[in-house]
C-alpha cells in the first residue's frame, strides 16, 4: 500500500507454472537453435538475424515507450509503465544473441570479402561505411548505449518505489530526452546494418522508418498482452479500466496504419522511379515461392490487424486485445523473415523446424527474464507521483 498516493497495490509472485513454461520453451529453443547450427549453419545465421532484430524491436521499442511517457508527461500509462521497463531488459541479452553471428559474418554479408568489394564498383563506393571494422564498432557501440540508457532509466524508476522522491521523475525526463534522439539514430542504422546490407546493392531512404514502425508496433503488442494478462489476474493496481486498454488498442491500430503507410510509400517511390538498382529488391520478392510470402504480408501485417482493431469496442475488449497482440508479434516476425530470408534463398523456402526453434527460444528468454524481474521488483511503479492520476484516467 502506498500511503502517499493512496493506491492499493500488493506485490504478488507470478505462478510457478509461468516460469516452468518459460524454462521449457527456453530449453527446447536452445537445443533446437544449437542443433540447427550443426545442421545448416548459413540458414541458422539468417534466422539468428531475424531473432536479433525481433528481440531488439521488443526490447528497444519498450524502452522507447518508457522514455516517451516521461518526456510527454503522460499519465494513462503510468500504472503499467513497469511492464515495458521489464521488457526492455531484453537488451541485456542482445550481446549473447549476437555472438553466434560474429562467427558467420562472412557467410551472411558478401560485402565483407575484400576481393568481392574490389571487383564491384557499387560496393567500393559503400566501403567507407560497409567494412568489417566500422561494422563491429557500430555493433558494440549501439548495444552499449542501449544498455547504459536502460540501466540508468530503469534504476531511477525502481529507486522511486522506496524513496517516493519526485525529483527522480525529473531526472528520468532528462535521461529520456537524451535517449530519444539516440534511439532514432541507432535503430535506423541497426536496420541498415543487419537487414538492408544483406543486399548491399539495394538501398531505401526510409528503411529505417520502416523498421522503426514495426518495432514500436511489436513493443506495443508485447506490452498490451502482458498488461491485460496481469490485470485480469489481479497483479496490477486496482482501478484499471477499459479506458486504459483503449489507449493500448488505439496505439496498436495507429501503428498498424503507420507501418502500412511507410511500407506502401517505400514501394511506390521505388516503383515510380523504376531504377534497376532499386526495383530488383522487390522483383526478387515477387518471384518463385516468395510471391506467396509477399501477398501474405499484406494480409498478415496489415489487413487482419486493421480490421481486427478497427472498431472502438475491439480496442477495449481484453480477449480481442490479447489475440491481436499475439498476432502482431507473429506478423512482425513474418515481416522480418520476408526482409531477410530472400537473401539466403532466391526461390523461396518453406518453414522447417529451424524456423520454429528461434522464435521458441525468443519467447522462452522473454518469459524467464520477466519472471525473474517480477520476483525482485514491483510490477507497478508505486513511487511515481503520477500513479494516482494514471489510475483515475478516463477517456
Amino acid at each position: 500500500m502506498s500511503s502517499s498516493h493512496n493506491v492499493e497495490y500488493q506485490k504478488k509472485e507470478l505462478p510457478a507454472k509461468i516460469r516452468t513454461i518459460g524454462l521449457v520453451l527456453f530449453i527446447i529453443g536452445l537445443i533446437g537453435v544449437t542443433a540447427s547450427y550443426f545442421t545448416d549453419s548459413s540458414r541458422s545465421a539468417f534466422n539468428n538475424i531475424i531473432m536479433l532484430s525481433f528481440l531488439t524491436s521488443v526490447g528497444l521499442g519498450s524502452l522507447f515507450l518508457v522514455a516517451v511517457e516521461y518526456v510527454a508527461g503522460a499519465v494513462w500509462s503510468t500504472p503499467f509503465r513497469r511492464i515495458p521497463e521489464f521488457l526492455s531488459t531484453i537488451l541485456l541479452v542482445l550481446p549473447v544473441v549476437v555472438i553466434p553471428l560474429l562467427f558467420k559474418l562472412g557467410d551472411i554479408f558478401h560485402w565483407m570479402h575484400p576481393e568481392v568489394v574490389e571487383a564491384d564498383k557499387v560496393l567500393k563506393g559503400k566501403a567507407p561505411y560497409l567494412n568489417v571494422e566500422f561494422f563491429m564498432v557500430r555493433v558494440v557501440l549501439f548495444i552499449l548505449l542501449w544498455i547504459l540508457f536502460y540501466y540508468f532509466i530503469t534504476r531511477t524508476s525502481k529507486k522511486q518505489d522506496s524513496t517516493f522522491d519526485p525529483s527522480l521523475t525529473k531526472k528520468n525526463i532528462k535521461l529520456s530526452a537524451a535517449f530519444i534522439p539516440v534511439f532514432g539514430i541507432t535503430i535506423s542504422f541497426f536496420a541498415f546494418d543487419w537487414l538492408m546490407s544483406l543486399e548491399p546493392h539495394w538501398f531505401s531512404t526510409i528503411f529505417g522508418v520502416y523498421y522503426f514502425s514495426g518495432s514500436i508496433l511489436a513493443a506495443f503488442a508485447a506490452v498490451t498482452f502482458v498488461v491485460v494478462m496481469l490485470n485480469e489476474n489481479g497483479y496490477l493496481v486496482k482501478g484499471l479500466t477499459n479506458d486504459h486498454y483503449y489507449s493500448l488498442g488505439a496505439f496498436m491500430f495507429a501503428f498498424t496504419n503507420f507501418w502500412a503507410y511507410i511500407a506502401f510509400s517505400q514501394f511506390l517511390l521505388i516503383w515510380y522511379a523504376n531504377l534497376p538498382e532499386e526495383t530488383f529488391w522487390f522483383l526478387q520478392r515477387w518471384e518463385g515461392n516468395w510471391i506467396y510470402y509477399t501477398i501474405g504480408l499484406i494480409f498478415v501485417r496489415f489487413a487482419i490487424p486493421y480490421f481486427g482493431l478497427l472498431s472502438q469496442p475491439s480496442k477495449m475488449e481484453p480477449k480481442r486485445l490479447k489475440i491481436m497482440s499475439v498476432w502482431l508479434l507473429f506478423a512482425h516476425w513474418y515481416d522480418l523473415y520476408w526482409l531477410a530470408m530472400p537473401n539466403y534463398s532466391k526461390d523461396g523456402i518453406l518453414f522447417s523446424w529451424i524456423e520454429i526453434a528461434f522464435p521458441v527460444l525468443s519467447v522462452g528468454i522473454v518469459i524467464l527474464l520477466f519472471v525473474q524481474l517480477s520476483k525482485k521488483n514491483n510490477l507497478v511503479a508505486i513511487g511515481d507521483p503520477k500513479l494516482k492520476r494514471g489510475i483515475d484516467f478516463r477517456l
